[in-house]
C-alpha cells in the first residue's frame, strides 16, 4: 500500500512542476521575438560592423572623415559615434563625437550635414579614459565577453 501512495505522489509532482519547465521556453522565445520582430535587418537599419571604417561625406559629397567606433549604453542605445577627422596621408587627425541621428545613409553612403572644417573645431572624443581604465576592456563590465583580444577570459560572476 505504500508503494502505490509513492507513485500517485511521484506522477503527482511531475505533473505540477511540467508546465512551470514548459513555460520557460516559451518566455525566452517571446524575449528574442521582440527584438527581432521580423528576423531581418531592416531598411532603416545599419550594422555597426560595416558603420566602423566607413566614410563619411559632407552634403556637398567631400569626405570629410571616417568612423573610427559606435558608443554604446548599457541599455544597447548608440550613445555616440565617433568620426576621424582632419587626417592628412594617415597622419594627425582627431576622433569627435556624433549623434547617430545627425547621420544620414544615402545610396549606402553616410552623410554628415556638417563641414569638415566644423568637424576639426569640435571637442575632441577620447575613446579611453586614463583615470578610469573605461575604453581600454575588451569586455563589458557586466555580462558576456566580447573577444579575446585582451587577454585570458574572466569567468562570469557569480
Amino acid at each position: 500500500m505504500y508503494k502505490p501512495n509513492m507513485t500517485a505522489a511521484a506522477a503527482a509532482l511531475f505533473m505540477a512542476t511540467a508546465p512551470l519547465a514548459y513555460a520557460q521556453p516559451a518566455a525566452h522565445e517571446t524575449t528574442v521575438a521582440m527584438v527581432s520582430s521580423s528576423g531581418i535587418i531592416q531598411s532603416d537599419q545599419i550594422r555597426a560592423s560595416k558603420m566602423i571604417g566607413s566614410t563619411v561625406y559632407d552634403v556637398q559629397n567631400r569626405d570629410i572623415g571616417s568612423v573610427e567606433d559606435v558608443i554604446l549604453e548599457r541599455d544597447g542605445r548608440v550613445a555616440a559615434v565617433v568620426v576621424d577627422v582632419g587626417v592628412v596621408l594617415g597622419m594627425g587627425g582627431k576622433d569627435v563625437a556624433v549623434r547617430l541621428s545627425q547621420i544620414k545613409t544615402d545610396n549606402n553612403r553616410l552623410t554628415l550635414d556638417l563641414t569638415e572644417d566644423q568637424l576639426v573645431r569640435a571637442q575632441s572624443y577620447q575613446l579611453e579614459d586614463p583615470d578610469t581604465g573605461a575604453g581600454s576592456t575588451a569586455s563589458p563590465a557586466e555580462g558576456g565577453h566580447l573577444g579575446s583580444a585582451a587577454g585570458p577570459a574572466v569567468p562570469p560572476r557569480q
